[in-house]
C-alpha cells in the first residue's frame, strides 16, 4: 500500500469514528416553571456546568450528553428543581460526561456540584453553592448574595461580588478574588494560594487564612480597614503607613504587622501558619 492509500484509509477511519462520536451524543432540554427565590440544584459527576439568568419564571436545562452512559434524572417539586447526572455500568469520565447550560431566574437560589467542572454562574442575586473536587471554578457579577465554594484542588476564582456573604474552602487550589465585597468574606485553604484585589468595602469582615499557601491583598490608598497581619513561620510585607493599634499578639518585624487605615471601616485578618503575608498598595 503506498503512502497516498494509506493516507486516505486513515483519513476514512477519522471521518467514521467522527461521525460515530457525533452520533452517540444525546441533547436535551428541560423547562420548569417556577415561582420566587426558586431552588436549583445540578449534581454532574463528569463535565461542565455554566448558570446564567434568565428572563421570566422559567428554569432551562440544556445538556449533552456524550454516549448511552449516562442518563439524566430531573424532578420538580413546587419552585424546587433537581437535576442529577446518572452513570450507568460501563460510564467513565469520557463517555459519562455530560455538558449542562442551565438559565434560572435571577433570584434562583443555585446549588452546583461536579467532580472536573469547569462550574461557571453569574449574574445572579440568589445564594450561591458550588462544590467540585478538580473543578475549576468561576463565579462573576452576583449581587447580595451567599457564595459558598469548595473544592479540593480546583482553582477558584470570584469577580465583582457585591454585597456578599462569602465563604470560600480549598485544600490545594489557588482562591483569586478581584472586585469582592461583603459583610463577610472569607477564606481558608491548606496549601494553595490566596489573592484579593479590591477596596475591602465599607463595613465588612475580611478573614483570609492559609496554612502553607501565600496571601496577597492589593488595595488602594484611599481604603478603610483595620488589619491584623501574622505568619507563625513566614514571612510579612505592608505597604501601608498604619496607625498602631493594640493587639492579643507581639508585633514582630518580619512576622507579624497591625494597624489602621482612614476610619477603619473594616476589619482585615490576614494569617498563615508558614506561607508569606504581602499587604499590597495598588
Amino acid at each position: 500500500m503506498d503512502s497516498c492509500q494509506h493516507a486516505a484509509r486513515w483519513a476514512a477511519v477519522m471521518i467514521v469514528a467522527t461521525a460515530t462520536l457525533a452520533c452517540a451524543q444525546v441533547r436535551k432540554e428541560y423547562r420548569y416553571t417556577v415561582g420566587p427565590r426558586a431552588s436549583v440544584s445540578v449534581t454532574n459527576q463528569y463535565g461542565p456546568i455554566s448558570v446564567k439568568p434568565a428572563v421570566g419564571s422559567q428554569v432551562t436545562i440544556t445538556v449533552i450528553m456524550a454516549s448511552d452512559k449516562v442518563e439524566i434524572d430531573q424532578t420538580q417539586s413546587g419552585s424546587r428543581v433537581d437535576i442529577l447526572s446518572h452513570l450507568l455500568d460501563g460510564a467513565n469520565a469520557d463517555n459519562g460526561r455530560v455538558d449542562y447550560v442551565v438559565m434560572v431566574p435571577a433570584d434562583a437560589s443555585v446549588s452546583l456540584h461536579s467532580t472536573s467542572g469547569p462550574l461557571r454562574a453569574e449574574k445572579l442575586h440568589g445564594d450561591l453553592t458550588v462544590e467540585g473536587t478538580a473543578a475549576n471554578v468561576e463565579v462573576r457579577d452576583i449581587t447580595s448574595a451567599h457564595v459558598h465554594v469548595k473544592t479540593l484542588n480546583g482553582p477558584v476564582t470570584l469577580t465583582n461580588i457585591t454585597n456578599g456573604h462569602v465563604e470560600i474552602t480549598s485544600v490545594s487550589g489557588d482562591v483569586t478574588m478581584n472586585a469582592v465585597n461583603g459583610q463577610l468574606v472569607q477564606v481558608n485553604s491548606t496549601s494553595g494560594t490566596i489573592r484579593y484585589d479590591g477596596d475591602f468595602g465599607d463595613s465588612g469582615e475580611y478573614r483570609l487564612s492559609s496554612h502553607s499557601g501565600n496571601i496577597e491583598a492589593t488595595a488602594p490608598s484611599t481604603a478603610s480597614f483595620d488589619v491584623t497581619a501574622r505568619s507563625v513561620k513566614g514571612t510579612v510585607e505592608n505597604d501601608f503607613t498604619l496607625q498602631p493599634k493594640h493587639t492579643p499578639f507581639v508585633i514582630k518585624t518580619g512576622s507579624a504587622f497591625a494597624g489602621t487605615m482612614g476610619k477603619a471601616a473594616s476589619s482585615v485578618k490576614l494569617f498563615s501558619i508558614s506561607g508569606k503575608i504581602h499587604l499590597k498598595q495598588r
